[in-house]
């Protein structure tokens, strides 16, 4: 759940009920009253999936203010392109509402507001774009009665001199996220690294089922070539040979198999008719079912080009032991198939470690050369650990079954985290959203849409791609995971980038 600096409460059903249309212009239709004098406010909050940043005038009675709403969608923090947002501002039940159908520009909607009536309201924005819905409540928005009250309250507010500037435009259009401070368990690790291997039933060998010429059916059937499930991987023809040929076995199959139904179907209806003896209706039977299974194992997989060879699972083309248009007898191994979905990781540690290797509480490893994940996430578990050690095995073996996806290739090795032991509750944050400056961290935090500060921290431990915050940071801070560098060169350039857009 994304943490928030200012309350984000959901809107009763009743709300929508008794209200009125807001003006997005003055009532003889010109250009909406924003008025220079009233000072401006703003908010940034964040959902699960939406970080909104919101620049408005201080609402005043009779006085139309425009919104500047920067939606951000944060998988990947890139604006929000297609859309309507709604606005709307209300107190027990009733208010006033604006909505805009699209973005002014990409990430920006222009809704506006005339407040008829001084109080506190909520003010809510609600987003709906081609792919999802999304819901942003401001609590305790104060509508004044005129603008030298809004002056009063607002107009001293102050930036802060020290915050770094970097806008909503620049960061959309660079690599860029942010995640929230959470609060987490971090165990005790032990750094090692491991290797990919096929795990037990990952891998399959395939045999020819009959004698003849191998055609391959893909054009790419190479090593390494992803295959699916029910696919045809190759053809064995005997077409033309004289010996061995299996569509004439497939005749002689047929035909044997045919005159064993007839003969059984005859001796059946003799039998109960109390002709012939049961003795000898078993025996038409049994030569009935051999010359059947036969047939039928014979056809199975078979077409006008030959037999099929079939892929029993998705997965990839590991070894091929035949060449396209080769001679294979029955049961030559034709190629060796693998599975993604099932790998074995084989990492070893130092006896100093037995005892540790008792309490084994998860194990992080890297499924990809940037992507950390563990056994527990991904389902997986741990099946041995290694009791004994040998003069000329001084380590000790741990096995673990993953049984997700594993992009590295079979054999390669990773970095291995093996964590042990009771675990600490402490601040979590992402590895990579520390900064670091001669054996000292720090992080880019996210003050408000627009404004970030650099932070020292001190770290801990570690587990996969967390890092324990000792000191430095709450939860429901956000930091800065990438984009961070850019962030940092802005505040050594001394400058404060103008405005993109408009305010």
């Amino acid at each position: 759940m994304r943490y928030i600096f200012i309350l984000i409460a959901l809107l009763a059903g009743s709300c929508q009920s008794a209200e009125e249309h807001g003006h997005a212009h003055d009532a003889d239709g010109g250009h909406i009253n924003e008025g220079s004098e009233i000072p401006a406010v703003d908010y940034t909050l964040w959902t699960d999936k939406t970080e909104l940043f919101v620049e408005f005038p201080a609402l005043v009675v009779n006085k139309t203010s425009r919104f500047a709403a920067h939606f951000t969608v944060l998988d990947k923090h890139q604006p929000v392109r297609e859309g309507s947002v709604t606005v709307s501002l209300v107190k027990d039940g009733k208010g006033i509402r604006h909505t805009v159908e699209a973005p002014s520009s990409p990430g920006i909607f222009a809704p506006s507001l005339q407040p008829k009536k001084a109080g506190v309201y909520q003010l809510i924005f609600d987003i709906t774009t081609p792919s999802y819905h999304d819901r942003v409540v401001i609590e305790d928005i104060q509508v004044f009665a005129n603008a030298e009250e809004a002056i009063s309250a607002v107009g001293g507010n102050e930036e802060d001199g020290g915050a770094i500037s970097f806008l909503k435009e620049q960061a959309w259009k660079i690599d860029f996220q942010t995640v929230p401070v959470v609060s987490g368990e971090i165990y005790d690790v032990i750094k090692t690294s491991g290797v990919w291997k096929a795990a037990p039933g990952a891998i399959r060998s395939l045999s020819a089922n009959a004698s003849g010429v191998v055609r391959f059916a893909m054009d790419n059937l190479t090593e390494g070539a992803e295959i699916k499930q029910g696919q045809s991987l190759m053809r064995i023809s005997s077409k033309g040979m004289t010996s061995n040929n299996l569509q004439t076995e497939i005749e002689q199959a047929r035909a044997n198999f045919e005159q064993a139904k007839a003969e059984y179907e005859r001796k059946k209806q003799l039998y109960q008719s109390k002709i012939v003896p049961k003795a000898e209706l078993e025996q038409v039977e049994s030569r009935y079912k051999v010359a059947k299974s036969n047939y039928e194992t014979l056809t199975s997989g078979y077409s006008v080009g030959g037999k099929q060879i079939i892929a029993p699972f998705d997965g990839y083309v590991k070894s091929i032991s035949v060449s396209n248009g080769g001679f294979v007898s029955q049961g030559t191994q034709l190629l060796t198939i693998g599975s993604h979905r099932s790998r074995l990781l084989e990492t070893q540690v130092s006896a100093s470690y037995a005892h540790a290797l008792q309490s084994i509480q998860n194990i992080y490893y890297q499924k990809a050369s940037d992507s950390w994940s563990s056994i527990k996430a991904s389902g997986g578990t741990v099946l041995s650990v290694g009791k004994e050690v040998e003069r000329t095995k001084p380590m000790l073996p741990i096995y673990a079954q993953v049984t997700e996806k594993i992009t590295m290739p079979e054999g390669s090795y990773t970095e291995v985290e093996i964590a042990y032991g009771e675990p600490k509750q402490t601040m979590m944050i992402p590895e990579n959203a520390l900064l670091e400056d001669y054996g000292s961290y720090s992080v880019i935090l996210q003050l408000s849409g627009e404004s970030f500060e650099r932070r020292p921290v001190k770290i801990g431990r570690r587990n996969g791609e967390y890092v324990a915050v000792e000191d430095g940071l709450k939860a429901g801070e956000v930091v800065v995971t990438k984009g961070a560098y850019q962030i940092k060169m802005a505040s050594m350039s001394g400058t404060t980038p103008a405005h993109g857009h408009e305010h």
